[in-house]
Order: structure tokens, then sequence, then C-alpha cells
């Protein structure tokens, strides 16, 4: 059974992929099939026909006679070979011969790729040589238009284009040349080539018709706006020159006079339509001619400020000085009740070099003024920049001044908080000998003999002759901070004593039922009268709160009342 079984299941599978591989190929028949109808139901004669409204010469009918043998081909030989193709191919599948049939499938893909692509040149050639005679149509009207709105504008304005005029009207008479090169290339069937005659004139007309927008308004700059600003420079020159303007550095002259030779350059450049350089090259002279305009304007301004503020500057010069020499001998004289650091002492004496610097320069300033050899801008800013160390000069000495007047004010400041320091510390002193406790311990009587040593640190700095208000200031910060805090521990410490006496009064009441609690306040009341009130405190209060949790909270919230009342 075994050798009939293997030799059956062996022909079912064999049945089975051949079944597969047969159904396979049928769909790719049909496929290609479909692809072929496809290109051979396309209406390409119809689409070739439209080219029969146009002039059948030239290149029209060359082109026509060419996809209509194209296409011929296409239908009557190539599709043939399809056909036949296609029937060798259903014969090799039917008898299982997929390699083959195969094979024959891939070259009919060739074919009806080659047929695609025959009928896509074909179409697109059609739609550019249709489209290229609508657009001539079009296109070639506007620009007879535009040649003849250029032709009026010319002849209507021949002096706004001046030495311009012959070069453009000549650019102009190729336009007609053209315009009947393109009517002999249409009536011959020769669209594509009339095509390019109009992208050739669309380009040409674009640049004449910038050409005669530019060039009026660059004939007016080089014949009357740019003269005339030259003009005007050479007459503000003249004038300003008069009124004891020095504008040599400005070099205007030689300036000028090549801008009036450059302008007949720029004409003959005009005169060849070379407007891409003489465009660019007139509005950097517009440029350069207003930057003179602003110069001298600034040489103007310049002087109103030198006239103004020469004589004051001298002034001020003359002023400060004094002032210094005063602030110098007032730090002398500080110097004698106050300690002065060293950089500050020296200010005046570094102020009155640099005022004498200050003055040479002025010096000089004032005669540059007088034999009118500089400009005016130059003597501006040299003008300010002594006006400026002038000022930094005089703010360093107003700066000094009120150091020295703050001395007094804070030596009085200080003397007044020593005093209040002493009140502090003498009733802090008070308050701990009037409180009802059994004595003051030994480490707060250190620290209020600290805080009475550092008072009298400071008194005795402020009997120093001269005063240095730095060791003052940090005698007195040292002073402060200790009594505020001797202060504070001693409220502190009574606050203690009150909370430890109000613990042991309430623990009282349990000390005769509790031993450990009793115990535990007995060692509370030896460390009380011994002064060791925080030991006391530690011991009285851990007693109290193993006993009944919450209780000290209560005790403390209560002493707190009590002292805020008094």
């Amino acid at each position: 059974m075994e050798y009939i079984i293997i030799p059956i299941i062996l022909l079912l599978i064999l049945a089975i992929v051949g079944f597969m591989m047969r159904r396979k190929h049928v769909a790719i028949i049909a496929k290609l099939e479909h692809e072929k109808l496809q290109i051979q139901h396309k209406p390409i004669n119809e689409e070739i026909s439209k080219v029969k409204s146009l002039n059948m010469n030239g290149e029209t009918e060359e082109m026509f006679e060419r996809w209509r043998n194209t296409w011929d081909e296409v239908i009557d030989v190539h599709m043939t070979k399809i056909d036949s193709l296609l029937f060798d191919a259903e014969e090799q599948i039917n008898r299982l011969r997929f390699k083959k049939a195969r094979l024959i499938e891939r070259e009919i893909e060739d074919y009806i790729q080659k047929c695609d692509q025959d009928k896509d040149k074909i179409l697109e050639e059609l739609n550019e040589l249709i489209g290229s005679e609508e657009k001539n149509r079009i296109e070639i009207e506007q620009l007879k238009e535009y040649y003849r709105s250029a032709r009026k504008t010319l002849l209507a304005h021949q002096h706004s284009f001046g030495v311009a005029l012959p070069a453009l009207e000549k650019n102009l008479e190729t336009f007609v040349q053209k315009f009947d090169e393109f009517d002999v290339l249409t009536n011959e069937g020769n669209y594509l080539q009339a095509r390019e005659i109009v992208i050739s004139l669309n380009q040409e007309s674009q640049q004449i018709f910038d050409y005669i927008n530019d060039v009026p308004t660059i004939l007016t700059e080089l014949q009357v706006k740019l003269p005339g600003a030259v003009q005007e420079l050479r007459n503000g020159q003249r004038e300003m020159e008069e009124q004891s303007y020095y504008l040599q550095h400005l070099e205007l002259t030689e300036a000028l006079n090549k801008y009036e030779k450059e302008f007949a350059s720029l004409k003959s450049g005009l005169a060849a339509l070379k407007i891409a350089i003489v465009k660019p090259r007139v509005a950097e002279i517009n440029e350069e001619i207003d930057h003179f305009y602003d110069l001298l304007e600034k040489e103007v301004i310049a002087k109103n400020y030198v006239d103004q503020n020469c004589d004051r500057l001298l002034s001020s010069i003359t002023n400060i000085i004094a002032s210094t020499k005063l602030v110098g001998e007032e730090a002398a004289y500080v110097q004698q009740s106050y300690h002065l650091n060293e950089k500050d002492a020296e200010v005046p004496k570094i102020a009155l070099k640099q005022l004498e610097a200050l003055q040479r320069r002025y010096d000089l300033l004032a005669m540059r003024v007088r034999e009118e050899q500089s400009a005016y801008s130059s003597l501006q800013e040299e003008l300010i920049e002594i006006s400026e160390e002038l000022e930094r000069i005089h703010e360093e000495q107003e700066h000094l001044s009120n150091t020295m007047k703050k001395l007094r004010i804070d030596e009085n400041k200080a003397r007044t908080q020593v005093e209040k320091l002493k009140k502090i510390l003498q009733e802090t002193d008070r308050i701990l000998n009037k409180a009802n406790i059994p004595g003051i311990p030994e480490e707060m009587d250190a620290r209020l003999d600290e805080a009475a040593e550092h008072i009298y640190l400071v008194m005795q700095s402020l009997q120093e002759v001269p005063l240095n208000m730095g060791t003052v200031h940090n005698n007195l910060n040292a002073a402060t901070l200790c009594v505020e805090d001797v202060n504070a521990k001693a409220h502190e410490l009574i606050e203690n004593v009150m909370l430890i006496e109000r613990i042991i009064q309430y623990g009282n009441r349990h000390r005769g039922t509790n031993p450990k609690l009793n115990m535990r306040l007995t060692e509370a009341e030896e460390a009380f009268h011994q002064f060791r009130y925080v030991k006391a405190l530690e011991e009285a209060g851990t007693a109290v709160e193993e006993m009944e949790p919450g209780a000290l909270k209560r005790i403390q919230e209560i002493v707190a009342e009590e002292t805020m009342s008094k």
C-alpha cells in the first residue's frame, strides 16, 4: 500500500502546483490583453486629425505624416505581433510549459511598453504643436500691442529719452523683422520654430520696456538733479569757507570734479543702453552726494556746538579747579578729626593734576578754534571728550565731599547707638536681678561682661583722634550683636525659670503616689538651686511628660501667655 499511496500523493501535489501555476499565467495573459486593448482603442487617429485645422505645411505636415505612420505601425504591425504572441503563450500554458510561457509574456510586455511610449510621444508632440499655435496667436498680438505702445511713447516723448533714443528705436526695429519672420513660419506650418521667436520676443520686449521706463528717470538724474546737487554743494562749500569753516578734510572739490567727468561717461553708457551699469552707479552717486550734505550739516552743527560751549567749558574748568582745591582743603581739615583711607585722601591731588592736563588740552583747542584751520567736527569731538573727563572729575569730588560729610553723621549715629546699647544692657541686668530666681548662672554673668566689654571698645574707638569710622562700625556691629544676644538669652532664662516652677508645681500633686516622678523632680530641684536651669528644665519636663503625655505643652502655653501679659 505504501508504494501505491506515495506516488498518488506526489501526483496530487504536482497537479495542484500545475493548476495554480496555470491560473497565475492565465491571469497574466488576461492583464496583458487588457493593456493591449486599451492602447488599441485609444482614438489617436482622431487626435492626429486635429492638426488638419492648422497650416498643413512644413514641420506640421512632416509631424502629421510621422505620427500617422508611427500609429499605423503600432496597430498593423505591433498589435498583430502581440496577438500572435498571446496565442503562443496560451498554447504553452495549456501544455504546462510555464517557463516558455514566461519568456513569451516578457516579450509581450516589451511590445506593449514600446507601443505605449509611441502613443505618449505622439500625444505629447501633438499637444505641444497645438498649444504652441494657440499661445503664439495670443502672445504675438500682445507683443504687437506692446510694440505699438512703445513706439508711440518714443515718438511722443523723444526729449525724455535723449541720447538713448537712437538705440531704443534701433531695438524696436528688430521687432518688425521678427514679426514678419513669425508670420512666414506660421504660414509654412512651422509653429514650433515660430514659438521660439515668440519666446525670444517676450524676453526682448521685457528688457526694452524696462529701458523705456528707466531711461527718462536716469536721464533726468544725469542732466538735471545730480548736476544741480553738485552745484549746490559747490555753493554751500564756498559759503561755508567764507564763514571760516575748514572743509579740506572732506576732499569735496575733488569728488565733485570727478562726478562732473563721470556724468559724461554715464550718458555714453546710457546711449549704449548699458542700463545694468549706469542705473546702480547713479544710485551710488546719489547716496554719496547725500553723504556730503550730511557732512556739511555736521560741520554746521559742530560749529554751533563749539561756539556755544567753548567759553562755557573754560568757565567750568576754572570752577572745578577751584572746587577741587576747596575739597582738598576740606580733606586736610577732616583728616585732623577723622581717618580717611589713602585712596580718598589722594583724590584731590590726582584731580588737580588731571585738571592741569585738561587745561592744557583746552588751551590747545581754543588756539585751534581761533586759527580756523581745523574741522569743527573734530573740535566738537575734542570739546566733548574734555567735557566728559571734566564731569568725571567733578563727580569724584562730589563723592569725596559727600563721604566726608557723612563721617560726622555716622559718628553721631554711632554715639546714639552706643547709648541705646548701654540702656539695653542695663535693662537686661535689671530684669535679671529683679526676677524671682535663685541666682544668675556664671555663663550669663560672662555674657553680660562680654557685652559690656564690647560697648567699652566702641566708646574707646570713638575717643581716638583721628577717628577711624571703619573701626567704629566694626566694633559697633560686634557690640550690637552681643548685646541683643545677651538680652534674648536673659529673657529666655527668666521664661525657663517660670516654666520650671510651673512644671514642678504641676508634678507636686503626684509625687506622693509616683516614686519615679518624685525622684526626677528632686533631681530637677537640686539642679534649679545650683542655677543649672537647662538641666532642671530637662529633668522636670521629661518627668511630667512621661507621667502625663501632653502636659508639658499645656504648661508651656500657660507660661507663654503669662509672659506676654507682663
